[in-house]
């Protein structure tokens, strides 16, 4: 082997997932591992950095993110990849909603090829009949999984499209979750052996509990997560499970269940994965479940699913350690408080806030630190089971030679308070706004690229993120 490469990585403990720690030297070349060494006495490199026997994970990535949506995408792309780097997350996966024919996603993968600091996916939104016939289309450029959205319809049958290049004009859509519709994207997701992402709740049952309450025309004012948590209760994601479970039996598909913070609607799916063993099915949770509940009682808390009764988080965490659930997504949304806010008006708020930055440091802080999951554990549902589901392992996901050098270097002892401008959004708040979290990303890498180094994101990385195209094997 040649005794020369572009940077070392000197004196780490890389978290190294289904395998170990390991104290070794990472060699970088050509923004890929080149190899990892016990002793670098002979070898030269452009750039020595010592990480002084800190943990290094596989560079995170976050599977369930939203952008473009309330800024263009060349905007967006850069400013929440900015986010993602600050907390050492290296790939993004984008859920994009459109609105008319897929045709049209080229416009957006022009626009955006330029703008990101990390490296990004697409999952694309199938919201209309139409879009169901493309979904083969998508697959050929490299976007091979799909989201449904069980929630929409009745009279919750519209929802914020994803923003043309260059327009920063909101653009509100239609959509309609028919079983019929379900059924078509059931069945070519299957017959394509592509992942259909599910967004589990009853809209009829949401939609009957909503509209109820807004005829009692009371001022909403106190005790506003718990009221939201009951008009969208648990029983409508166990319903709607049981629903598109039901009808993914009869094509073989492999189903890949969003945002699960409900003990409810993650044992029915664990009983399900229990039953139909032919089935793949997976499980993503997100950092606000497992922190937040209906006690937060603040607007800012605004999410579907809701957040539940304080007992849901333990159980989750338990989840977690166990191995029941396969991974972290933050469900981020890059929206502003004034939007948020909505002048007060609880109905008007938008459901989601941002995440990315906060990912990392709150599953060091409230889980590695609070021992309720270990470093092992964190690079595996932050990282690896990611890059294994959708397609990018051992590229992303793991520290091995051949891999892409995505790598985070994180202090478990460094202690911050979290205010919005450090995590470098688009939006201008946080659930996490004034906690102290205690484990920190102290440098971001990206295929060989320094990117974020102590807090600071290097913005002359900008466009050196790369579109990764999406391609189980299973």
């Amino acid at each position: 082997m040649n005794n020369t490469c572009d940077i070392i990585v000197k004196n780490v403990n890389a978290v190294i997932p289904f395998n170990g720690i390991v104290n070794t030297n990472i060699l970088i070349e050509s923004g890929k591992i080149k190899a990892l060494k016990e002793t670098i006495e002979n070898v030269s490199a452009d750039r020595i950095i010592n990480a002084d026997n800190k943990y290094v994970l596989p560079g995170l990535i976050d599977p369930h993110v939203h952008y473009g949506v309330y800024t263009p995408i060349e905007n967006a792309a850069i400013t929440e990849s900015s986010s993602a780097a600050t907390g050492g997350v290296t790939t993004i996966i984008r859920m994009i909603r459109l609105e008319g024919s897929y045709r049209n996603i080229v416009n957006h993968l022009e626009a955006s090829k330029n703008s990101h600091i990390t490296d990004y996916a697409i999952h694309a939104s199938i919201l209309q009949p139409k879009q169901a016939g493309e979904m083969s289309y998508l697959k050929s450029i490299g976007i091979n999984s799909f989201k449904i959205y069980m929630n929409l319809g009745s009279h919750l049958n519209r929802i914020l499209a994803d923003l043309a290049p260059g327009s920063t004009t909101l653009r509100e859509m239609e959509a309609n979750m028919t079983d019929n519709l379900l059924k078509e994207i059931i069945q070519a997701g299957a017959s394509l052996n592509s992942i259909v992402l599910v967004h589990a709740e009853d809209h009829e049952v949401c939609s009957k509990n909503i509209q109820e309450m807004r005829n009692k025309n009371e001022n909403v004012s106190s005790r506003i997560l718990q009221l939201w948590s009951s008009l969208r209760p648990e029983e409508s994601e166990v319903s709607a499970i049981r629903k598109i479970i039901n009808i993914a039996l009869n094509y073989k598909a492999n189903l890949y269940f969003v945002h699960i913070g409900s003990s409810e609607a993650l044992n029915e799916i664990l009983k399900n994965k229990t039953l139909h063993k032919d089935l793949r099915i997976w499980i993503e949770t997100c950092p606000h479940y497992l922190t937040h509940s209906t006690d937060f009682d603040n607007i800012k808390g605004k999410v579907v699913p809701p957040l539940r009764p304080k007992d849901n988080i333990g159980k989750l965490w338990d989840a977690l350690n166990r191995g029941f659930i396969d991974t972290i997504g933050t469900d981020h949304v890059a929206n502003d408080f004034k939007l948020k806010n909505a002048d007060g008006n609880f109905w008007n708020a938008p459901s989601g806030f941002s995440g990315l930055a906060t990912m990392l440091p709150v599953m060091l802080s409230e889980g590695v630190n609070k021992k309720r999951i270990d470093l092992l554990k964190l690079s595996e549902v932050c990282s690896a089971n990611t890059s294994r589901i959708f397609g990018l392992f051992p590229k992303k996901g793991t520290i091995m030679e051949g891999s892409d050098a995505d790598l985070t270097i994180i202090d478990l002892a460094k202690e911050q308070t979290v205010t919005p401008d450090i995590l470098n959004s688009h939006s201008d708040y946080t659930i996490y706004d004034g906690w102290r979290l205690k484990g920190w990303p102290i440098m971001t890498i990206v295929r060989g690229k320094i990117v974020m180094e102590n807090g600071k994101v290097d913005q002359a990385n900008i466009g050196h993120g790369n579109f990764v195209k999406i391609s189980p094997n299973y």
